[in-house]
């Protein structure tokens, strides 16, 4: 992994002015975003970082212009919580997952009603994510432990086994695995053999949240005592690498730095937590005034995105 020259005593941020500012790295808020009247919950960056996607308890999305930071639309048709909000790479189409027992999937440019609308799920979906490369496949989870693939154009499932509950992510860029949590596990399967290559067995409290880094080498997985970041590299056997223990904040998101990749940034309660891995430094920034429950990036504008139980989605560079 590349190792950056952040120091974490040498951050420059607008909400910790008493820090020293630094010639190579600093991040202040850029944003924030009235998202909604109820707790915001997932968020998500399109490809091109032009649009961002909210949502949460109020039961619809939202997709925010990044040039302008206002609203552009709002996707209206769940029942219940949005759980999880994912883009398909390179593209305008977006998934969303519900309490609802649904999956919708929509355009962009044309917000007023789903494409299609996925319903074989028995309970709440958790999570879902578009494959990297294969376009037509989209993956989700349910509180039940149930993974199904799905075929965007036929409408149809194309695939039902067990191993993801709270969150699941495909490996960016040939999506060769999939990492799917449940209760204090993580699993890694291999997407065409459909077996289960390793399982990421060191937490002991639930992980809330993975994320893969920009080369799919690494994954996050986030408990509310723990971080752990894991090498899957090609031929490697998911071995813990870097791992950080959480003090008196809780921690519950996580997504790595769009563009230094041994910077993982982690959601907490009112605040990110900003691990330097490979020196093992961190650094504490107030940032929300909830919990933060879901972080994005974008390494096309080098934004990120923490969304929070205040209501609020902020910006961060």
């Amino acid at each position: 992994m590349a190792q950056s020259n952040w120091e974490a005593d040498k951050i420059s941020t607008k909400l910790s002015p008493n820090v020293d500012a630094s010639k190579d790295f600093t991040f202040n808020e850029v944003g924030c975003l009235r998202a909604s009247t109820n707790k915001v919950v997932c968020c998500h960056f399109s490809s091109s970082g032009k649009l961002l996607a909210s949502a949460g308890h109020e039961k619809k999305a939202v997709l925010w212009n990044m040039d302008t930071l206002k609203l552009r639309s709002t996707l209206e048709e769940h029942t219940s919580l949005i759980t999880d909000v994912r883009f398909s790479p390179n593209s305008m189409l977006l998934a969303t997952s519900s309490f609802d027992e649904t999956v919708r999937v929509w355009h962009a440019d044309n917000p007023s009603y789903s494409l299609r609308t996925f319903t074989c799920h028995q309970t709440s979906v958790m999570s879902l994510d578009f494959h990297p490369a294969n376009k037509d496949l989209l993956c989700s989870c349910d509180s039940d432990s149930e993974i199904r693939y799905w075929s965007v154009s036929q409408g149809i499932c194309t695939k039902v086994f067990k191993g993801g509950m709270t969150q699941m992510r495909f490996q960016p860029r040939h999506g060769r695995l999939l990492a799917a949590a449940a209760e204090n596990l993580v699993s890694i399967f291999d997407v065409d053999a459909e077996t289960c290559r390793h399982s990421l067995q060191r937490h002991t409290k639930p992980v809330h949240s993975i994320c893969w880094d920009q080369t799919g080498d690494y994954l996050a997985s986030v408990s509310k005592d723990s971080v752990r970041v894991w090498t899957l590299r090609s031929g490697g056997d998911g071995e813990c690498v870097y791992e950080l223990c959480s003090n008196e904040n809780k921690f519950h998101s996580c997504v790595f730095h769009p563009s230094h990749p041994s910077l993982l940034i982690i959601g907490c309660y009112e605040s990110l937590e900003l691990w330097n891995m490979v020196e093992n430094k961190s650094m504490t920034i107030p940032a929300h005034q909830g919990l933060i429950a879901a972080l994005a990036q974008s390494p096309a504008t080098g934004m990120v995105a923490s969304a929070s139980h205040d209501k609020c989605v902020k910006l961060w560079r």
